[in-house]
């Protein structure tokens, strides 16, 4: 049994898949297996994984179909036989120590979940930037979601982590498999989240997560509404585990209501009025049906969230007058602790973290 099953999930990536590559197969950790799930890629990246493969018998390359980045990933989680489960995006590439690293804190505390920082990559400039997620004072010991409900207000990132492969199989946690590859780590990362009893952090940071891969924008009305699903599977999900859903669900809809804004300064400007009546929709319920307390507001302004529930339109006008990419900035800027985190997009202020 490898330590480590890394899933390299691929389609048409010839442009960076052998940069990904070689920084899997230098890793320190040499005791692993790298999962290729080519997904019906058309460019050079089936010639480039066959390549790669007869030099490096850890290669195993899986030919499916195209059926989008969810059913790519279930099937490398199945095909697997490590201890731990890491994946690496094929447009991203990992500092040599990362599974070394990561495999020997996760056994050493015995964790479900061994998690890190990461670096936002410009392959323009060969420039990286540490993203600061995680702090030292969250690093200390184990924690999970019962105790610590901050950690599922960050971002996914499932890249960044290891997974013990039997906490994955025993709970049956698996990718939505919709179509494309838009947001479909969110309600994985959720659900992994929610359900380890332990789980590791590191301040260390090592994928490169490249910012600047012009495929990675949501261009097609396909994709625009790829956010909502993954939360109606994190819905099901919270039904199937009533337990869990009583001590996360603020925490929940805080992440959805800044992935819904998220979305809403990522999205071509011609599908924005629909998706903000379909985000007014979601949160109109959620508010009528009681489940926005007022803990939701200490994290966000009531002013702007009421704004919504009346009027998608007079919430499109605000976004506008604030400028949606100042926004986005704002919102890729916050640092989450576990201590007081304040955000509010029309208010007085659009930061306030007490550090």
């Amino acid at each position: 049994m490898p330590k480590v099953s890394i899933i390299v999930p691929v389609y048409n990536v010839e442009k960076y898949l052998s940069e990904c590559l070689d920084s899997i197969i230098n890793q320190t950790l040499q005791d692993i297996e790298i999962l290729c799930i080519n997904d019906g890629s058309t460019d050079n990246s089936p010639k480039i994984l066959e390549d790669y493969a007869s030099k490096d018998k850890r290669i195993k390359i899986i030919n499916k179909e195209n059926s989008g980045y969810g059913a790519s990933m279930n099937m490398g989680i199945a095909a697997a036989t490590g201890e731990y489960i890491g994946i690496i995006e094929s447009d991203d590439f990992a500092e040599p120590k990362m599974f070394e690293d990561l495999y020997n804190l996760a056994t050493l505390h015995n964790a479900d979940i061994a998690k890190s920082n990461w670096y936002d990559y410009l392959t323009k400039y060969d420039q990286k930037k540490k993203f600061e997620q995680f702090h030292k004072e969250e690093t200390i010991s184990v924690i999970n979601v019962k105790k610590q409900t901050y950690i599922l207000n960050t971002f996914p990132a499932i890249w960044s982590a290891i997974y013990k492969r039997e906490f994955l199989l025993n709970d049956d946690l698996k990718f939505l498999e919709t179509p494309g590859a838009s947001y479909q780590d969110c309600s994985f990362g959720f659900k992994t989240l929610a359900l380890a009893e332990r789980i590791i952090l590191t301040t260390n940071a090592y994928v490169c997560y490249r910012q600047d891969n012009v495929n990675s924008s949501i261009k097609s009305k396909g994709k625009v509404y790829a956010i909502c699903k993954e939360y109606e599977e994190i819905d099901r999900f919270l039904e199937k585990y009533p337990e869990i859903k009583k001590y996360v669900n603020t925490e929940k809809l805080k992440r959805q209501y800044f992935s819904f804004l998220w979305n809403a300064t990522r999205i071509d400007k011609k599908f924005v009025p629909e998706f903000l009546e379909k985000f007014h929709c979601v949160f109109k319920n959620f508010y009528e049906k009681g489940e926005i307390t007022e803990d939701f507001f200490k994290t966000i302004d009531r002013f702007e969230v009421e704004l919504l529930i009346k009027s998608p339109v007079l919430f499109d006008k605000e976004l506008k007058k604030r400028k949606r990419r100042e926004i986005r900035r704002k919102i890729c800027s916050i640092r989450l602790k576990p201590s007081q985190i304040s955000v509010v997009i029309f208010g007085k202020q659009l930061i306030n973290i007490v550090k």
